[in-house]
Order: structure tokens, then sequence, then C-alpha cells
């Protein structure tokens, strides 16, 4: 049985045994994306490549057979750059977004197609859970938000876009009028106080994401009520106070604390909020001359000057966003802000680096060729953008089911269990590295279980593998040559007719979003 180093530890392996399996019994991780245990190696993507000492060139760690006194590096920056390159490489013939474009100009970053979904399937409860995962205001939102989602729509280019907003409105106003409305689960309380002031939609939101992270806040504002300019400013014709209120409701219902009528300057210094407080949130809107210096703090052209990536001050332990740090005047950017401030101070509180709120990886289609819209329609509804009807502006259940039938659902269908979209976020790999003329997007959909996207693909030919094993009369197979090889059904038959036995196990199997379930 041979025995080699991997990584400076010795382990012994059985004959025949790779070395991705000498270092799964060691609990490395090495990445494999056209790897599956139980087939055949194909060694085709190189992101599992290792350092074998004595030898020039990289090997791929899958397809490779553990010698003994073997010594191999499965980490140093040669082998990085080798799988990001590698990674990179996959990127760039990569067809397709993880993340929707409506989801990627949402301020809050809210999975609105997710959202869509679940509307359309009737699953409102999971539907107000996803919305406020990241926005904490969805019934004021959903009726004064200028909707920079939907100015992104793909739908956009052929009728109309998809109503989101009003959308998001109608989970949130049901669930408002609910027996029960949602509340999320809070942690358990972890003996630290955030001092946040400023109680409109920046200071609601930080509130409501630390409350639900075991930190006790509270929430100081110069007013009588919270809200901020969502009451003060905003006309209640425009936003109704009773929506307004009930909202704010949910958020205090968690546990934070407001004292109104508190001028931090006057009844409360910052020395003192930083006294009694572990961190403070200044989220107070538009300062006047010399506030921000009086209370030591730094300032920019547009307001306190704050680490663009985790809106820390200059103070320790303050931090700082909404209006008081930007111009714009957006509520959906302020309800962002606390949000994203929220995991910041979370970071802070907890002992960890503060690095801000995790980006995740995505990749762009970009603007869309000819006929390439009809390919997403195909899959949609095909009625026109909704009216809503009731007197107050917002939609019936069947008119909610309606407009969000009409969503292309450009977002991947496997955002989390791709590897490709993993694993370039673990190495750092920009998808624009290497470019060069795309293919065209396109879809089959004539399986009744799955979706088949060719320009998601990495030819790894682990579904071919699988589709023989299953006896598949058809199955599936390589077409083309070099770059442009392709996975296909033979004799330019359907999907349908390929995987008739196999397609749940090549849905599982399949490293990206090539092969994915339908809705």
């Amino acid at each position: 049985m041979p025995r080699l180093t991997i990584d400076n530890r010795e382990v012994e392996v059985a004959d025949n045994a790779t070395i991705l399996d000498a270092a799964g019994k060691l609990g490395i991780e090495i990445p494999a994306m056209c790897f599956l245990k139980g087939h055949k190696p194909s060694t085709s993507c190189m992101v599992c490549a290792v350092k074998v000492e004595g030898q020039s060139a990289l090997v791929p760690a899958c397809g490779t057979i553990a010698g003994d006194g073997m010594r191999v590096r499965t980490n140093s920056d040669q082998v990085r750059e080798a799988r990001k390159a590698a990674l990179e490489l996959l990127l760039s013939d990569h067809l397709g977004d993880c993340m929707g474009p409506c989801q990627t100009t949402c301020p809050a970053r809210m999975n609105i197609p997710l959202m869509i979904r679940q509307i359309a399937a009737g699953k409102l409860r999971d539907a107000i859970a996803t919305v406020k995962k990241d926005i904490a205001l969805p019934a004021v939102l959903g009726r004064i938000c200028p909707k920079p989602c939907e100015r992104s729509c793909r739908r956009a280019a052929f009728d109309d876009a998809v109503s989101i907003c009003l959308l998001k409105r109608y989970v949130a106003d049901v669930d408002l009028e609910s027996a029960l409305p949602y509340s999320p689960q809070c942690k358990p309380k972890r003996g630290k106080r955030v001092a946040i002031v400023g109680a409109g939609p920046a200071g609601l939101a930080a509130a409501y994401y630390l409350q639900q992270n075991g930190f006790d806040c509270t929430l100081f504002d110069d007013h009588e009520e919270p809200g901020g300019m969502l009451r003060y400013a905003v006309p209640a014709d425009e936003l109704p106070r009773e929506v307004l209120d009930k909202e704010i409701a949910l958020i205090i219902k968690l546990g934070v604390e407001f004292r109104g009528q508190t001028t931090i300057g006057a009844a409360l210094s910052m020395a003192d909020l930083r006294k009694d407080f572990d961190a403070v949130f200044l989220a107070v809107g538009g300062l006047k001359p010399g506030d921000a210096e009086a209370m030591g703090l730094e300032t920019g052209q547009k307001g306190i000057a704050v680490d663009a990536g985790t809106y820390q001050t200059n103070l320790p332990g303050v931090f700082a966003g909404g209006d008081a740090v930007r111009r714009r005047k957006l509520t959906v950017r302020a309800v962002a802000d606390g949000k994203e401030a929220a995991a910041s101070i979370g970071q802070y509180l907890s002992g960890q680096p503060v690095t801000g709120p995790a980006r995740p990886f995505n990749t762009r289609i970009g603007r869309l060729k000819d006929g390439e819209i009809e390919v997403f329609l195909a899959n949609a509804g095909h009625s026109h953008r909704v009216t809503p009807t009731a007197q107050d502006g917002g939609f019936s259940d069947e008119q909610a089911r309606d407009e969000a039938a009409r969503c292309l659902h450009c977002d991947c269908r496997k955002p989390q269990s791709c590897k490709l979209r993993r694993y370039a976020k673990e190495y750092d790999a920009r998808a624009t590295r290497y470019q060069g003329p795309r293919r065209l997007f396109a879809q089959q959909l004539q399986h009744p279980e799955l979706i088949y996207e060719s320009g998601k693909c990495i030819d790894c030919g682990l579904c071919i593998q699988i589709a023989a094993e299953a006896g598949e009369k058809l199955g599936l197979t390589f077409i083309g040559r070099g770059f442009d090889v392709r996975v296909a059904v033979p004799f330019d038959r359907s999907i349908a007719e390929g995987l008739q036995n196999a397609a749940s196990r090549c849905v599982e199997a399949c490293p990206t979003g090539a092969l994915a379930f339908k809705d």
C-alpha cells in the first residue's frame, strides 16, 4: 500500500487510489468539478490541480494515482493560481446569470426571482420570509420605491417589466393583514448592546437585523414617534400611516427599545453612547454643517466619511449609513445600508474581522442578441402586465399570481449547488478575464422534469456516463470538436428522448446549472 505526504502530512492508501482519495482521507478538500466518486475521471477541468515534487507540470488530483513516496502540495500560490485560471477559462464559456438582473440592481440585493416564484406557487409565507431576509420594510417600499429593479427587468425588452414592486407590496400586505404576521426567530442574547441614532429607514432596518442576531438595540430619535422621513416627510396618501405603524411594530416586537424626543448632543453625547453601548450606528439622515465634527467624526463630500464596504467611521465601534453618508435619499438604499451595516456591526461585536456583508459571485449574460428574448419567453406566461383593479392600487390574489407567471426566470436554477459559482467565489475568479464572442442562449424544455442549458455545460461527461449506466437507448454524447464540443442527444433528438430513466441522477451529478429540475 503506497504511503505519501500531502501538505506535510503522511497518509497510507490502497493500491490504485488517487491523490484526491488520499487527500480526502486526511480531510483535505481539493476542489473537483468534473469528477464524481464512482465514475471514471475525465480530468478535463483541471480545477483539482496539485503539485507533485519532481514533476514540472501540475497534475489533476482526480486522475493521478497515488505513488509511494510522493510529496504533494495542494495549497501553494502556484496551485491556487492554476485553479483560478482553470475556473476563469470555464467562466469565459459560461452563458448564464447566477442572479437575475432585477436582483443585482436592487440596492438591498433581495432575491426577487425566488419571491416571484413563491407567489406564483401560492407560498406566501415563504415569500414574505424571502423578502424580509433583505428588506425590513417591504409594505412601505412597495408603495414608495422608485423601482430600480424593474428598469433592469429583461422582460421589458419584449413588452413590459414584471411589476416587482407591486408583487412585493402584495406579499407584505397579505402578511400584515394575517392573524399572525411573519416574525423571524432571534438568536440567543449575546450580551452586547447597540445604540442606533435615528429611527428612519436605515436605523429601523439595522435594528431589525441586529436584534435577530442576538444584539439588543436601542433606537434614539429626536421625534416623538419612529419612522423618520417616512413619517414626517412622505405624504400620507402615498404611504398610509397605518401601514408604516404596522411594519415598525413588527420590528419593535423583536425587543427593540425606542427612545423618542432624544437629541444626540443635547440630552446625550457621542461619548455617552460609546461608554454605555458596545457599538453605535448613526442613521440620523441629512446633517447640518458642523454636526459630524461635533461628534468627532470625519466628513466627506456627501456626509460622514465611512469605509464603503463596512460603514465604519474613524471612531472605533461607530458606524454610519443612510442619508448621513450619502445624498441619494432613496428609501430602498437607506434600508439596504441598515441591513449591510448590521452585518458589519455583528462582525465587530463578535470579535471577527470587519469585512462587511458577503458579496455573492455572479456572472451575467449581458445584452441579449436577436432571438434570445424569445427563448426566455418560451418558459413564461404570455399575458401583458397586469393592471391592479383594487381601490388602493394593490393586486388581488389572482392578479398577483398572473403577474408572477410573467417572470422569465433569468436567474440560475441551482445557485446554491453550482460548483462553478462556489469555487469561483473561493478562488476570487473573474468571469471576464478571458473574453471572446459568446454563443447564443439556448434552453431545451421538452423534458417533463428538467431543463438543459448547454451554455452552462463544462463538458465533464458525467451525464454521458450516467445515461450509459442507466441503459438509456439514446442517452447523451459529445458532439463537435475542440472548443465547440457540446453534450447533446445523438441524431439531433430531444433531451426528453435521450434521458428517459436517468434524468434525476444527471441533474444531481451536474456540477453547474446546465441540467436542472423545472420549478
